[in-house]
């Protein structure tokens, strides 16, 4: 199984980016993994900026693939739901696992429409900038949990 994150905007701060690049690391030891960035909107209105980066993010989305959008509204898993949800994706074939960030505005209703999951990584607000490396960490420790490796006490 492949597993991709897509996100939308660039990643700023340096610390973000070093994070982004730890994990990403890490990750693609165990599967197949890519990130890609999709161009933001800084000039719209909300609805609208998210109208086309909810256009832009669904055209990087193949149609065999099986979307999971991060919302705050989400539903939430600890780390070990989260594993056994990768693992049976990875176990029943899924052929590419994605994993939606969003911007500042969130996501469109059509992007929520194609998504097969929503997700949330916490009850509290984070940045979407933090959520790139804090959701990198959880798959990585998802693969360990699924490894049976320490990572992971």
């Amino acid at each position: 199984m492949k597993c991709r994150v897509i996100w939308l905007g660039k990643s700023r701060d340096s610390w973000i980016r070093e994070g982004i690049r730890e994990y990403a690391g890490r990750v693609g030891r165990y599967l197949p993994f890519a990130i890609d960035e999709v161009k933001d909107e800084k000039d719209a209105d909300a609805e609208e900026g998210r109208r086309r980066e909810g256009e832009r993010l669904l055209k990087q989305v193949s149609p065999q693939a099986t979307l999971v959008v991060l919302d705050e509204r989400g539903e939430q898993m600890d780390s070990v739901a989260f594993a056994a949800f990768i693992g049976r994706h990875r176990d029943r074939g899924t052929p590419e696992l994605v994993f939606a960030v969003g911007g500042a505005y969130g996501f469109s209703d059509q992007v929520r429409k194609r998504a097969a999951t929503v997700l949330s990584l916490s009850a509290m607000t984070l940045t979407h900038q933090m959520v790139r490396p804090f959701l990198l960490e959880q798959i990585y420790r998802a693969c360990t949990i699924l490894n049976n490796e320490p990572y992971h006490h």
